[in-house]
């Protein structure tokens, strides 16, 4: 009796050590789409443990971070995640066309 027919007689299922590549990618653009709304929230909140500016510093001393410093970096994150969704976004569709075999083209029909 070989392995396979007392693994089929006990029950057991074997698992693939390794996923085929498009799964692997796919798993990967899914996690990416979960995390960047988490990335950015938690950006977005970097501001908050800021120390407020003191109006009268004294001379040797820092005055903390200036409200437009603040706003300079809530823009430049901003633009970054809309830069990083665009990219998702076009992965996301190459994914797609090679998922299908690029039959959703146009003037391509499915067979």
């Amino acid at each position: 009796m070989s392995q396979t027919d007392r693994d089929e007689a006990s029950g057991r299922q074997q698992t693939a050590l390794f996923v085929e590549r498009r799964t692997y990618r796919h798993r990967r653009l899914m996690d990416l789409a979960r995390l960047l709304p988490l990335t950015g929230a938690l950006l977005f909140c970097v501001p908050l443990m800021w120390p407020n500016p003191d109006p009268y510093p004294a001379p040797d001393t820092s005055g903390g971070m200036a409200m437009s410093e603040a706003i300079t970096y809530m823009f430049v994150v901003w633009t970054l995640l809309i830069l990083a969704s665009l990219a998702f976004g076009g992965a996301v569709r190459r994914w797609a066309e090679n998922w299908s075999d690029g039959t959703d083209q146009p003037g391509e029909e499915a067979p």
